[in-house]
This record gives C-alpha cells, structure tokens and sequence, in this order.
C-alpha cells in the first residue's frame, strides 16, 4: 500500500520503497492484463527509485546487527585447527564428531541466528578437543581403534579413482589418514558385495596393490586361482558339488573370499595416504586396455566374471608402539621451543601456549590467560608423566574455551546514549575478515595489524583482502563452504535417481558432477575473473565419465581437465552444470518449478514465496495426467488462482532449461514422448527459449547477477540475513564494481570496506 507515502522522500520509508524496486526491476508490476510501460520506462524510474534510497542511506548507513554470540560452525571449527596445530582435515576430519549446523532458510549454515550451543554441543566439544590434541601432540591414544572408509555401492570402479593412486590402476580408493604414533597398524580390505552378497568377480585372477604414500606394501591375487578358492572354475551347476548351492562355494563368494586380505605394518606418525587399488589388466604386445571379461564360462555370469571391486577398507591400531614421538606436522606447529631440562620446562610451555592461544582466542593473551593456562600445563605434566603430556592438556584448555568457540561482539562502554552505530574493532574486523575469505581465524599478520590498530585503514584493509584471496586457503572455503552452499553442492550426494529412467546413473556421475562445479568455480576465483563468465564460460572441467554424459570427445582417464565447450547452445556456464540440474530434479523426472525458483533465486535475485498455506501444490498424477507434457500440466495446475500468481513467474524460466534430462543429459524429447518445448515468457513479458535464450537474458543487464552475487556474498560474509536497509550497500559495492568488470577481487574488496562490514547497530536501534 503506497497512499500516503512521498514518492519524492523515499528514504523516509525505505522498508516499502525497497520492495517497489523490487518489483519494478522484476516487471512484475503493474500486474498483467494492466495498461504497463516499456523495458527503459521500467529501469529508469527503479534507477530514480535507487538513487534516491541510496543518498539517503549514505547520509546515515545502517549496518545491521548480529547476535552477540556467533558460534564457529563444524567447517570453521576444522578449519582453525588446521591453521592452529596442522590437522589436516583431509587426513583427520573432526566435522563428522561434531552435531550438526542449522541453516536460515534453507541459506548458509555461519548465520550466527541458528548457531545455538547445547548440551549435547559442550560435550562433544569436550571429547573432541582431547582427541585431536592427543594426535596433534603425539601421545598415544588410549586404546587401538578401528575406523572403516567406504566406497558407496553404486561407484564404478573401472577407471583409476583418484590421483593419489598410481596410473595403470583400477577402482580402489586413496585413504588420507593421520597415524597418531609411531607404531603398527592393519590394514584390512573388503571386497564389494553384491545383491546375493556374493563378491564380485571372483571368477577370474586380479591383482590387489595396497600402497602407504605411493609405495607398495602388498600385492594380492583375489579370484581366479587364488589360494582358498574351492576347484570348480564355474559359477554354473547349482546344487553340484564345489558350484552355486554347494556350502563350500558359498562360503568362499560370501566370506572367505577376501578374508586373507590384511596386513600388518610399522607406519610412521602423520598424515598418510593408504592407497588400495586393482592392476588394469593390458593385453600384451599392443597395451589395448583389457576389455571387460563377460562369457570367458558357458553361464556368461556377470556377477562372476566381472571385475572385483573394494567395497571398503579398515584401519586398525597403534597395536605396537615404536620409540619417542614422530616429527610430524602438527608438532612442528606446536613444539616451536624443547626443553633442555625441567627448569625450563614452564617457560617453553608458556612460550608455546601463550603462542597457539593468541591465535584460537583471536586477540592478545593477557597474563590471566597465560597463568590459567600454565595451571593445566603442570596438572597434565604431572599426570602423564611427560613434558608433551603437559602441553596436551594446556591445548585442550585452549580448544573448549568460549574465546576459542564464540565471536562475541560486545559494544563499548563508552559509546555514547545517542549513537545508533559503532565501528567494529580492529580485532573483531579481523576476525570477521578471515571467517569471511577462509572459514578460519586471523594468521600472524592479521592479527599484528589489528593489534597496532592498522587494520581498519582502508588502503591496509584492501591490501590484506587481496593477499588473503591469492591464498589457497581462500579458494578452498569460497568454494567448499559458500559456493558449495549457494549452489546445492552439498545436496548433490542426496539425489536420487530412477535408474529404469536413467540406466547409465551411477554415483561416479553424481561425484564428477560436484568437482566440476567446485573446480569451474575455483578456476574464475584463482584467475579473478568476471563473476558473470561464471554464466558465459565457454570451458568446463570434465574426465572421462562426464564428458562422455556430456557429449564431449577426446577425453579418457578419471583425471578431470580444463576443456573448451564445443556447443555453447547446449553447455556453458553455471545454468547447464549436471550438479545444478540433478539438485533440481525430481527422481523420474524434471521439474520447471524447482528450477525455476532455484533460478530466482540464486540467479535472478527474486526470491519467490512459498505457496499459500492449504494449497495443494501437488501435479495430478491420474494416468491420464502423466500422459500430459510437464508443460501441459503445469497449465492445468494455474488454473487455481492462488497457484498462478507465482507459477506465472516461476515456470518460465524453468522451462528454458527443459531441454536437459533429470541428469543434466541433453535432449530433445521429454519423459511423455513429446518433442521438448524451451520457450517461455517472463511476467515482464520477456521471451525465453532455451539455455541460450535464459543466457541472453540474464546479460542484457549485465548488473543483474553480479547483484545476486553480492548479495548472497555479503549475507555469507556478515553471517545473517540481510535486510531492506542492506540493500544500498549491494547497488554500491555492484557500482563500485563495474570499472573493474566485476571481477571477484572488486566484489570482496567492496564488501570488506563497507561500512555494512565495519560497523554494527547499537541495540536499541535494532529493536
């Protein structure tokens, strides 16, 4: 309702006349059927609109507020103590001990709103902080413990599966793992299972190399001739003596058929990589690849004659320990001072706690922190009995205090009654800084500059923002934590997939349909390219599996690789990533609903409401509906009036991506048998036709998803929902960014030195 507001005095009511925009730039408004003006008419008034919303937010910006209490979440908790005592999570992942992250609507999971503490949270953090110290000091643990690394049934194993395994093998996997002690260990393989519970491929002879970092510790033969197989070479001949039926066979194809497979081994402390893999059969001289070896018996029996796979692998111990602890990485992170005896011992221990603790509490360590600390040197040095036992426990300290788990934003005490905003610390904005570009806390430099109180110049703060993007470490929590999210790749591993549908589905796809998104993404971050190539790509990555789904030739191997697109009508770009259109998919068949509100979403910038409370948003599913097009049935669904209003936005832009199959294969004709139809219309009255048409689109204003970008991006880095009052801060940093061809760089550096991103409300003025 607009009566009684100044359209000449929008700031004066900014909450309604940022909706105005809104609808404005959508051209959802007047509604259709209603007397409307052109596209330029539409963007000139939104324009005046902005312009003025945005003077009169910066004569007095508001930058929001968060909760006083921000807890890390699993990611960020991993991420710390890799950059505080070199735990690799890779090789000892420490999210899978901890509860759960909520996320804020469906959005990201770093929202300080939804990061609650339990019981259930103190507990686990308890436990965790003393295993993880444990390991990263080289003190054994209490008992030998069993972990077990599975491969998911549906992964194909014919090519070589990761780039830790040597070339010339087959399925397998490569296990980073983090020996806790010197010591030895088990390492037990578990052949793959099928249906019956039979072991795959015991028919015939192959050979099964486990490695510990490249080198060779054991060949086996599994099948064929290898010892313990009964004398029948056929899986023929049910009920006959040493064939299917007989308990002697039955015993070796689902127990002892891999039992023998486990060895013993003395391992080194530290990060390792536990390789297990086949040998590719070659036939000799020509070096062909061995074709798949169906019919060498009369049965022709798949389950027989196919190749053995790993269905998992088991790492057991320490079982023996070896001498004094191992020269690992996390000790080297740790143990920057030894002492040459015991009266040296409290001064090497302040140096080194003193020294981790500045960087978990992200501040400087005052003497009630250190003696506190000191305290719980001498108990656990007293004890364990050991120097590193002492050091063990004072870690420990540091990893369950708050300091250490919250970001506690206190405002200061001498703020004065009337200020309804105050600027963030050096300190704090520091730690907002490396939560926001490495899902971790501040390094030494960071935190030197906050100290002198040079952090928050601007020069300094770009500066910094541009040394911690070239950093891996930015690539790596940009992709794997924001883009990850922003883009469902976390949703990836829950799809589900008709196989009588979709026959050539397996989960080698699913898997290849996450690393090309997260290396594609990756690939515009490193090179700081223009967000929107993240629409217009002409280059993928693929291996052998995806390009083979997709159409492209000439690519062999499990390695994926850099390649140029050969039909940009078909590929290019986020929009026609299988991640992207498998996630938005139903199991049997497409959906233009969940795709195109992921599309307004995600793309568009136009988030979409949730159905009307008691609206059935349910499709007929009579016989003689499922005989209708998708297309077809959705026009019967907008028939109801409550339903049309939203699907008349929503459905057309996801009908410019029909031509792509529930797994992102193109095609021509749909699930009912009928030619695909591409083509639809805007509720701004803009035709769509296909990938190319949406495309199109989407860059005739090319502000537009550099927007969405901005937002999404700036929501991840505050850690909360932004509001109506935000807003301004998008359109200037987007601004802002335009001379520079919205690379990525001049995103981040525009919302690092916002002032959105440097200050915080006051809270009276939130309420």
């Amino acid at each position: 309702m607009l009566e009684g507001l100044d359209a000449g005095r929008p700031g004066d009511h900014p909450e309604v006349w940022e909706r105005v925009a809104e609808k404005l730039r959508a051209g959802s408004m007047p509604p259709s059927g209603r007397p409307r003006p052109d596209v330029q008419t539409y963007h000139a008034v939104a324009a005046a609109l902005e312009a003025e919303l945005d003077r009169a937010w910066a004569a007095n910006p508001r930058p929001g507020r968060i909760g006083a209490v921000h807890r890390l979440n699993r990611t960020e908790y991993a991420n710390a103590l890799r950059d505080l005592i070199a735990l690799d999570p890779r090789s000892f992942d420490v999210r899978p001990l901890l509860p759960g992250d909520e996320t804020a609507d469906g959005s990201f999971d770093n929202f300080a709103d939804v990061l609650t503490i339990s019981r259930v949270h103190l507990e686990r953090y308890l436990s965790v902080a003393r295993q993880v110290t444990r390991l990263a000091t080289g003190l054994p643990p209490a008992a030998p413990g069993f972990e077990t690394f599975e491969i998911p049934l549906h992964i194909v194993q014919d090519d070589r599966q990761s780039e830790d395994l040597p070339f010339g093998s087959r399925g397998g996997i490569a296990v980073p793992y983090h020996f806790p002690v010197d010591g030895e260990y088990v390492i037990r393989v578990r052949l793959r299972r099928q249906y019956q519970d039979y072991i795959m491929g015991m028919g015939w002879p192959q050979q099964l190399d486990v490695r510990l970092d490249g080198r060779l510790l054991q060949r086996f033969t599994v099948g064929g001739t290898a010892p313990g197989r009964p004398v029948a070479a056929s899986y023929a001949g049910a009920g006959e003596p040493g064939f299917a039926g007989d308990p002697e066979w039955e015993e070796y194809m689902q127990v002892t058929g891999d039992a023998g497979l486990e060895l013993r081994v003395t391992v080194p402390a530290g990060p390792r990589v536990v390789g297990v893999s086949f040998v590719r059969e070659l036939w000799e001289p020509e070096g062909l690849r061995q074709p798949l070896q169906r019919g060498r018996v009369l049965t022709n029996d798949q389950i027989y004659m196919d190749h053995a796979a790993v269905g998992a692998v088991d790492i057991g111990g320490p079982y023996a320990l070896g001498g004094a602890p191992a020269d690992t990485p996390s000790r080297r992170a740790i143990f920057v001072c030894q002492p040459a005896g015991a009266a040296e011992e409290r001064a090497c221990a302040s140096t080194i706690l003193s020294r981790i603790a500045r960087r978990a509490y992200r501040r400087p360590v005052t003497d009630r922190d250190r003696e506190s600390l000191l305290e719980f040197f001498e108990t656990g040095r007293r004890e364990g009995g050991s120097f590193e036992a002492g050091i063990q426990y004072g870690l420990e300290r540091i990893l369950v205090d708050p300091d250490f788990l919250l970001r506690v934003y206190c405002e200061p005490v001498d703020l004065p009654q009337d200020r309804e905003t105050y600027p963030l610390s050096d300190l704090e904005v520091a730690s907002r800084l490396s939560f926001f570009l490495w899902s971790s806390i501040p390094d030494d430099e960071l935190l030197d500059l906050a100290e002198r109180g040079r952090l928050t110049d601007p020069a300094t703060l770009e500066a910094q923002a541009r040394r911690m993007l070239a950093d891996p470490r930015a690539a790596d929590a940009l992709v794997g934590d924001f883009a990850a999210q922003w883009l469902n790749l976390r949703r990836v591993g829950e799809v589900v997939v008709d196989p009588h549908r979709y026959p050539t589905y397996d989960e080698s796809l699913l898997e290849a349909f996450r690393r090309e998104t997260e290396l594609f993404v990756a690939s515009t971050l490193r090179e700081d390219r223009s967000v929107v190539a993240l629409l217009d790509a002409d280059y993928t990555f693929v291996n052998e599996r995806l390009a083979r789904h997709y159409g492209i030739p000439g690519v062999q191997g499990s390695r994926f690789r850099r390649v140029a697109l050969p039909d940009r009508e078909q590929r290019g770009g986020l929009l026609a990533h299988g991640a992207v259109l498998a996630t938005t998919s139903y199991p049997d068949r497409t959906s233009p609903v969940l795709r195109g509100k992921w599309l307004l979403d995600n793309i568009f910038g136009l988030p979409a409401p949730p159905p009307p409370p008691g609206v059935d948003t349910n499709l007929e599913s009579s016989p003689a509906a499922l005989e209708l097009t998708i297309r077809e049935r959705l026009a019967q669904h907008r028939r109801n009036p409550a339903c049309a209003s939203c699907h008349a936005v929503i459905d057309p832009l996801g009908f410019a991506l029909e031509n792509f199959d529930v797994i992102g294969g193109w095609r021509s004709v749909d699930e009912s048998g009928a030619p695909v139809d591409a083509r639809g219309t805007t509720v701004s009255g803009a035709a769509v036709d296909g990938l190319a048409g949406l495309r199109g689109l989407l860059l005739e204003r090319p502000e537009q998803f550099p927007r969405t970008l901005t937002e999404k991006l700036l929501a991840y880095a505050l850690g909360r929902r932004l509001e109506y009052y935000d807003r301004p801060a998008v359109r200037q940093i987007v601004r802002d960014a335009a001379d520079r061809d919205y690379r990525w760089s001049s995103l981040v550096t525009g919302i690092v030195t916002s002032p959105v991103f440097l200050h915080r409300e006051v809270a009276a003025t939130a309420q």
